[in-house]
């Protein structure tokens, strides 16, 4: 069951996006790009405090961490700037599986306000990858069955099959976005 934490957070995290996409699809696509590039950098800073090295933000990726953006020596207009173009170029990034790329393809910020994207980042930051286990039930509108990416106590990618092969799951069915008419 989803905590009431998460469910605020979601939930505030969609009344900061509300004025400027109206669209509640658009909303959780939007918040689902932007926890998936958080749990990125929380994975790689995870490695990190373990002795591992960052996998997602290196080389000319190094700049789009997330401590970059909520560095507080940013200006409002630098931070959407470097955001937007994080998220635009994201899918160019060899170092992120090709779901991830395929995830990021097409993506674009919809508003261009500073104020609303400082809220929502602080929002975003909120959360952590060890919350990413209950993320894929709280997402409003989602379907019955939860987000696979989000949902899961490891990522797709270190799982072991009968196979050794790194193919993950289809992406239309992880992240469909659509009501189920079954509950």
């Amino acid at each position: 069951m989803l905590d009431s934490d998460t469910k605020a957070r979601i939930d505030s995290a969609r009344d900061i996006l509300v004025g400027k996409v109206p669209d509640p699809k658009s909303q959780v696509e939007q918040i689902t790009i932007a926890l998936i590039y958080k749990f990125m950098d929380d994975m790689d800073r995870q490695s990190e405090e373990l002795g591992g090295k960052s996998t997602f933000f290196t080389g000319d990726f190094k700049k789009y961490r997330w401590a970059n953006l909520l560095d507080k020596r940013l200006g409002g207009h630098e931070r959407l700037l470097l955001y937007a173009d994080s998220i635009e170029k994201m899918n160019e990034n060899k170092n992120i599986p090709q779901l991830f790329r395929d995830i990021f393809k097409g993506v674009f910020l919809p508003y261009r306000d500073p104020e609303t994207l400082n809220l929502f980042l602080k929002e975003i930051a909120g959360f952590s990858y060890d919350h990413s286990e209950r993320l894929g039930r709280a997402m409003p509108g989602s379907s019955a069955r939860p987000a696979t990416l989000l949902t899961s106590s490891s990522p797709w990618w270190t799982r072991r099959s009968t196979k050794p092969s790194l193919i993950p799951p289809a992406a239309p069915r992880a992240f469909s976005f659509r009501r189920s008419n079954t509950s």
